[in-house]
């Protein structure tokens, strides 16, 4: 009788556990989907010299589309000026460098959050993947 309330009190617990592994594996496979669209879509912002409008639609309907974020909480801030690619050295280390920062929600982190005491509220966060590239688009 012993052993079966230490299993009682200990199975819910390894069961977090092992919901908390396979969370994990579902974010990080978000996360590889997220940093895999926001890589094409810098390489055809690179060609066109920044992010144009069409581009940042284009990312927030596929990242809408294969992650079911909504795409008014894709927060995305980027270069919108058309940067050009320079062959002679730049003091001011403006270099024709485009900057992008995609930021998406994170519903849940934590595997039986209401169970350990974790409000839904506090139980998400955001990933941001966020660089600089340089332009490859010259000047007319």
């Amino acid at each position: 009788m012993k052993q079966f309330i230490v299993l009682t009190a200990i199975l819910p617990l390894m069961l977090i556990f092992m919901a908390q592994f396979a969370l994990e594996q579902k974010n990080s496979g978000a996360m590889n989907v997220l940093q895999q669209q926001v890589y094409t879509a810098k390489e055809q912002a690179k060609q066109e010299g920044c992010f144009t409008p069409e581009i940042i639609e284009q990312l927030k309907r596929d990242i809408n589309a294969k992650l079911g974020v909504p795409e008014e909480d894709i927060l995305i801030v980027a270069t919108e000026s058309p940067q050009y690619r320079i062959n002679y050295f730049d003091p001011e280390h403006k270099r024709g460098l485009i900057h992008y920062s995609v930021s998406v929600p994170i519903e849940k982190i934590m595997a039986g959050g209401n169970l350990l005491g974790i409000p839904s509220e506090r139980n998400r966060g955001v990933y941001t993947v966020e660089g600089t590239t340089a332009s490859e688009k010259l000047p007319d």
